[in-house]
C-alpha cells in the first residue's frame, strides 16, 4: 500500500477512535448514576472487583456479598413482620383498654359516690351514701290507717258576725268619724246625718264590735238608704269548702276537718257547722262551712286554704308510709333492705289511708325496708339495669 494512503488511514482511525471516547465514557457515567439513584452503586463495583480480580476469591466475595445481602433482605422482613405484629398486640391492647374502661364505667359504682356494683335488680349504698341521699328505714309492723278526704277552700267571713251599717232617715253626711280599717266598739259614732225632714242632725253608731272593712260615704253624700259601713267582727272567721258530689254522701255536719294554709305553717282544727242544702250552679259542688277562732287575726279571709275531713280508719297489721310505694313493671314494690343491699320486692296494696298503706302480701312483721327516699333506690336500680343491657 502507498505509504501516503497509510498514513491518511491511521490518521482517520485516530480520528475516529478519538471522537468515540466520550460518547463511552458519557454512557458508563449516565449508568453509573443510574445505579446510583438505585442505591446499587457500592454494590456494583464490589461485584465488578470481584470478578474482576483472577486469585480465585471473586467467587467468596460474591457469595459473601449475596450472603449479605440475603440477610439484610432476611431481617428487613423480619423487622416488617416484628413491626406488624407489635402494631396487632397495640391493637389488641388498645381494645382491651376500651374494653376495660367501658366495663368500669358502665357497671362501676365504687368510686366516691358510696355507691357499690350493681347485681341484677338489686344495689348496694353504703350507710353514709344513704343518709347523704334521704333513704331512711324502718321495720315492718302494725298501724291504723286513716281514711280523709282532701279538699280545698277559701277563708270567708263570719257572715253571723258582719253588719252593713245605713242611715236611719234621709238626709246629708254632714260628717265622718272613722276610716277604712278603724277597730270599733259598739256604739261607737260612725257618721252625723243631717235629717231632710226635721233638718235636725243625728248619729249613725256601730252596731257591734269590729273592723270598718267597707266605707261608701263621704260628707255632703245623701244617704238615700244605701249603705255606708261595712263592719265585721273578726274575731272568728269561716273555712269555706266545695264538696265534689262523689264525696257528699261522706260526709257529715259535726265531722272534724284539719283546717290549714297551702305551705301548712298555719293548721287548726274544727267541726263543719253548716251544710249548704243546695249545689253550686255552676261546679255542681256543696258548700261546707267550718268555723275558725281567729283571736290573734292568723286567719285572713281571701287566703286559699286546704283539709282533710277524716271519714274512717282501719287497724291492719303491716302498714307503710305510702313514700314507700313504687312502681316497678306496672307493679308495686317496696325495697327490702339487708346489710347494705337493697332489692325490690312485689307487694300487695288492701286499703290505702291520707299518709300510709296497709300492705297485705309481700312483706313480713320485722322486716327492714326503705320508708323514704324509696325513689332514689329506685333510680340506682334502673341505672344498673340499663348498664347490664349494654
Amino acid at each position: 500500500m502507498n505509504k501516503k494512503y497509510l498514513t491518511i488511514l491511521m490518521m482517520g482511525l485516530a480520528l475516529f477512535a478519538w471522537q468515540l471516547t466520550p460518547i463511552t465514557l458519557s454512557t458508563a457515567k449516565a449508568e453509573t448514576e443510574t445505579h446510583d439513584d438505585h442505591g446499587h452503586d457500592n454494590h456494583g463495583h464490589d461485584a465488578q472487583e470481584g470478578h474482576a480480580h483472577d486469585d480465585g476469591h471473586e467467587h467468596e466475595d460474591g457469595h459473601d456479598e449475596t450472603d449479605g445481602d440475603n440477610h439484610a433482605d432476611d431481617h428487613s422482613e423480619e423487622g416488617d413482620s416484628h413491626d406488624n405484629h407489635g402494631h396487632e398486640n397495640h391493637e389488641k391492647k388498645d381494645s382491651h383498654d376500651d374494653h376495660g374502661h367501658g366495663g368500669h364505667d358502665d357497671h362501676g359504682h365504687g368510686g366516691g359516690d358510696g355507691h357499690g356494683e350493681h347485681e341484677e335488680g338489686k344495689v348496694e349504698i353504703s350507710p353514709d351514701a344513704a343518709k347523704l341521699t334521704g333513704v331512711q328505714v324502718q321495720k315492718a309492723g302494725p298501724d291504723t290507717v286513716a281514711m280523709t278526704i282532701p279538699l280545698t277552700g277559701r277563708i270567708i267571713l263570719n257572715e253571723n258576725k258582719t253588719a252593713n251599717v245605713r242611715a236611719r232617715f234621709p238626709g246629708f253626711v254632714k260628717a265622718v268619724h272613722v276610716n277604712l280599717g278603724d277597730e270599733v266598739k259598739k256604739g261607737q259614732k260612725l257618721a252625723t246625718i243631717e235629717s231632710n225632714e226635721s233638718l235636725k242632725t243625728y248619729s249613725v253608731t256601730a252596731p257591734m264590735d269590729g273592723v270598718i272593712l267597707r266605707r261608701e260615704t263621704n260628707i255632703g253624700d245623701v244617704t238615700d238608704g244605701k249603705e255606708l259601713f261595712a263592719i265585721a267582727d273578726l274575731s272568728t272567721v269561716w273555712a269555706k269548702y266545695h264538696i265534689f258530689p262523689r264525696d257528699v254522701s261522706r260526709i257529715k255536719k259535726g265531722q272534724l276537718v284539719n283546717v290549714h294554709t297551702l305551705d301548712e305553717t298555719m293548721r287548726q282544727t274544727a267541726n263543719i257547722s253548716m251544710l249548704f242544702p243546695t249545689a253550686d250552679t255552676l261546679s255542681q259542688t256543696v258548700i261546707a262551712i267550718a268555723e275558725l277562732s281567729n283571736e290573734n287575726g292568723i286567719w285572713r279571709p281571701g287566703m286559699t286554704i286546704e283539709g282533710e275531713v277524716g271519714v274512717g280508719e282501719k287497724q291492719a297489721g303491716i302498714v307503710v308510709p305510702r313514700t314507700a310505694l313504687q312502681y316497678m313493671e306496672d307493679k308495686q314494690v317496696i325495697f327490702i333492705k339487708s346489710g347494705n343491699t337493697y332489692e325490690p320486692r312485689f307487694v300487695e296494696v288492701g286499703l290505702i289511708g291520707t299518709t300510709n298503706a296497709e300492705i297485705t302480701s309481700g312483706l313480713k312483721r320485722g322486716e327492714s325496708y326503705v320508708s323514704a327516699g324509696s325513689f332514689v333506690i329506685k333510680a340506682d336500680i334502673l341505672k344498673g339495669t340499663a348498664a347490664h343491657e349494654h
